[in-house]
């Protein structure tokens, strides 16, 4: 009797771990069925809309005019509008974002570490339209007020320096948890050698962390070019292929945000543009991530 009570038991308690691992494994198995639908619905969208605008004539034309009687649909414009942005808010986010972590790290107290980081990643729960407003209505008109009387209302620039302070969060956190992580070995080996911290930290720790530190910046980048409300309130939204981001842009996101409330009918060709620029867009993100899978594995190997 006992025996078979215990074989009762082994067997409920084999059922349930194979619930729970069948479970499990559904929960796993969501982010990629939910990453395969996204790019079906890419590329069938995609599809209809290159049967008509030849990938050529999407990739080279630079005129970006969905809405005008005779429309064009040259990406340039929108991806110079979305790097320029990018660009300009790494130029903000990447030093200062590093500096914060190097401090936080090798620097700064246990209690003040623990007081300024939460309030730090705190930065990153923010609504992006309140950032929107912060770039158009106190950025822009700081900037027009001390360096740059002629910088137009709608430009790339404020919004760039504002994406690149909210992203500080991720490229900070990230950093600074990257440089903790590399072995007390090495910091004591450095300082018992006669260098000093700042020494240490830059020539020993930084080169250590550099995979996670270079994880961090692919990850600020990849926010930065899928920021959307920032560019949709201070750039501008006019498509303009320039490098000077002192004049009014239009990015990928913003483009996409302004056609799907409701500028284009549904279902034309003008529609299914947004799904050729938002398969443009993956495909930025995902080189940008392929990069830093490559830089990782390529630091480690060299540390």
């Amino acid at each position: 009797m006992a025996s078979r009570i215990g074989e009762r038991r082994r067997r409920i308690t084999r059922w349930r771990e194979r619930g729970i691992e069948a479970v499990l494994f559904m929960c796993a198995a969501s982010s990629v069925l939910v990453t395969l639908g996204i790019v079906g619905v890419l590329l069938v969208e995609s599809w209809a809309f290159f049967s008509h605008v030849p990938l050529s004539v999407f990739l080279t034309d630079t005129m970006w005019t969905p809405l005008f009687s005779e429309p064009r649909y040259g990406i340039l414009p929108l991806l110079s509008g979305t790097l320029l942005s990018t660009f300009v808010g790494m130029c903000v986010a990447g030093p200062l974002g590093l500096a914060i972590a190097i401090y936080l790290s090798e620097f700064a107290s246990p209690g003040f570490r623990e007081v300024v980081k939460p309030i730090l990643e705190m930065l990153s729960g923010v609504p992006t339209v309140v950032f929107g407003f912060f770039a158009l209505l106190f950025v822009t008109p700081l900037l027009q007020a001390t360096i740059l009387p002629n910088l137009p209302g709608f430009n790339i620039l404020s919004a760039g320096i504002v994406i690149g302070i909210m992203i500080i969060p991720y490229i900070a956190s990230l950093s600074e948890d990257a440089l903790r992580a590399v072995p007390n070995g090495l910091r004591d080996g450095s300082l018992a050698l006669g260098a000093t911290k700042f020494e240490t930290a830059i020539k020993v720790l930084l080169p250590a962390a550099i995979s996670g530190v270079a994880a961090a910046f692919v990850l600020g980048i990849s926010r930065a070019v899928g920021e959307t409300m920032v560019v949709a309130i201070a750039a501008g939204q006019q498509p303009n292929l320039t490098l000077n981001p002192m004049e009014p842009a239009a990015t990928i996101t913003a483009y996409i945000v302004q056609v799907a409330l409701g500028d284009l009918p549904h279902g034309g060709i003008g529609y299914q543009s947004i799904f050729a620029a938002g398969l443009t867009l993956l495909l930025i993100t995902l080189a940008f991530n392929i990069f830093a899978f490559w830089l990782r594995a390529k630091f480690r190997e060299a540390y």
